[in-house]
């Protein structure tokens, strides 16, 4: 299977010969489609899965949370503004991988590689002098709702989005791959903050970040710092 590069290089050329404004609206539309889409699959699951809940009843969506989601909205389109605007003066470059198993490979090597910085930056978060400064708020759904992935602090949607960008100047990922990766990254944490189980528990052992994986570290923040794997959290002793 390949990708016609050069209707790609074409779809390309439009997004850079957009100018600021139009990068400011398109970044803020991109968001808010992602931010509903979110909603609507958490919706979705909860109404049609029929595995049972993994704690009694939904967290309760609250005024200041709703509030605190669309500030991450704001944030996600400053750093795809960073985004662009690196790529326009030559600090990322995007690559020409065409196959789909190069394409499978850079995704796979991005989920890794920002699960392992997630999971330093997410244990980092968890120290008593920024806990209570930035992360503490997130924690306060100990169950979860549909708005749970984007009560998050300024400074952590930023921080997620400029360990992005880092990668993306340290090698030159294709359009394609980023694109399925910030896809599955919207899938993903959308599904680790349900309050059902969506994954078969014989999902475990295959080192997956499964969503009782992940609401396990809301009832006891001291485990499962991971985000798409159980890995570093076994390897560095904080797997529950």
């Amino acid at each position: 299977m390949n990708f016609n590069q050069a209707e790609l290089s074409g779809y390309l050329n439009i997004f850079w010969q957009f100018s600021w404004p139009e990068w400011i609206i398109f970044s803020l539309i991109v968001n808010v489609f992602l931010y509903l889409f979110s909603i609507s699959l958490f919706i979705f699951i909860e109404k049609t899965c029929r595995k049972s809940l993994l704690q009694e009843k939904n967290h309760p969506v609250k005024r200041s949370d709703f509030y605190l989601s669309l500030l991450t909205i704001l944030c996600n389109s400053f750093v795809m503004l960073l985004g662009a605007f690196l790529w326009k003066n030559g600090w990322i470059v995007l690559g020409h991988t065409e196959s789909f198993m190069g394409i499978a490979m850079e995704v796979v090597s991005l989920l890794l590689l920002m699960d392992l910085l997630m999971y330093f930056f997410h244990f980092t978060a968890h120290l008593p002098f920024l806990y209570k400064m930035l992360h503490g708020k997130h924690h306060e759904h100990v169950s979860t709702n549909f708005l749970s992935l984007f009560v998050l602090h300024p400074f952590e949607t930023i921080g997620f989005g400029l360990m992005m960008l880092a990668l993306l100047i340290g090698y030159d990922f294709s359009v394609v791959s980023i694109s399925i990766y910030l896809l599955l990254n919207l899938i993903w944490g959308t599904i680790g903050h349900l309050n059902r189980e969506f994954f078969p528990v014989s999902f475990d052992r295959f080192f997956v970040g499964t969503t009782r994986f992940h609401n396990q570290h809301h009832l006891d923040e001291s485990k499962n710092f991971g985000f798409y794997t159980s890995i570093w959290d076994r390897v560095f002793g904080t797997y529950k």
